[in-house]
């Protein structure tokens, strides 16, 4: 089966880094693209970044364009989520995501989290 288990969250301050990691299993890993996704209380969740298969090409939202960079290493079945120059909003729960098609229908699975705080 599917299982994404994401790590690397914690408490930080502002203007520090972390690097997460989301080791992925139960498919062709190289074939998917992957993405982050974070969700912050009270708030929807929300795409972070996203990287193709190969890794050649990766698009992020606008509030972490610049500090945040997403890779992976196909051969580790990972994908990571380098985040520099964090901010208080920063702060959420950071999932990794991927989706499958199977008979032309689409299956999204998630990990389960990993949480981010970033406070003085």
């Amino acid at each position: 089966q599917v299982q994404l288990v994401e790590s690397g969250g914690g408490l930080v301050q502002p203007g520090g880094s972390l690097r997460l990691s989301c080791a992925a299993s139960g498919f062709t890993f190289s074939t998917s693209a992957m993405s982050w996704y974070r969700q912050a209380p009270g708030k929807e969740r929300e795409l972070v970044a996203r990287i193709t298969s190969t890794g050649s090409s990766t698009n992020y939202a606008d509030s972490v364009k610049g500090r945040f960079t997403i890779s992976r290493d196909n051969a580790k079945n990972t994908v990571y989520l380098q985040m520099n120059s964090l901010k208080p909003e920063d702060t959420a729960v950071y999932y990794c995501k991927v989706s499958i098609w199977i008979s032309a229908r689409r299956y999204d699975y998630w990990g389960q989290g990993t949480q981010v705080t970033v406070s003085s």
